[in-house]
């Protein structure tokens, strides 16, 4: 489980990063930035659920 969570956090960081660095040169409202975000969202509600099942479990 952790090897996944570990995962995760890395998967998270780089769309992070891409994000910030696409949304420095770009609308926010640009087709582009709002998929990015909505990956990113996806990403950290997943983050956010096994998390709390872990703890839950726990």
């Amino acid at each position: 489980m952790k090897f996944y969570i570990d995962l995760l956090m890395a998967l998270i960081e780089d769309a992070r990063m891409n994000l910030n660095d696409s949304a420095n040169y770009m609308s926010l409202t640009d087709p582009k930035i709002v998929g990015l975000s909505q990956k990113l969202d996806k990403l950290l509600n997943e983050y956010y659920t096994i998390t709390q099942s872990y703890r839950i479990a726990s």
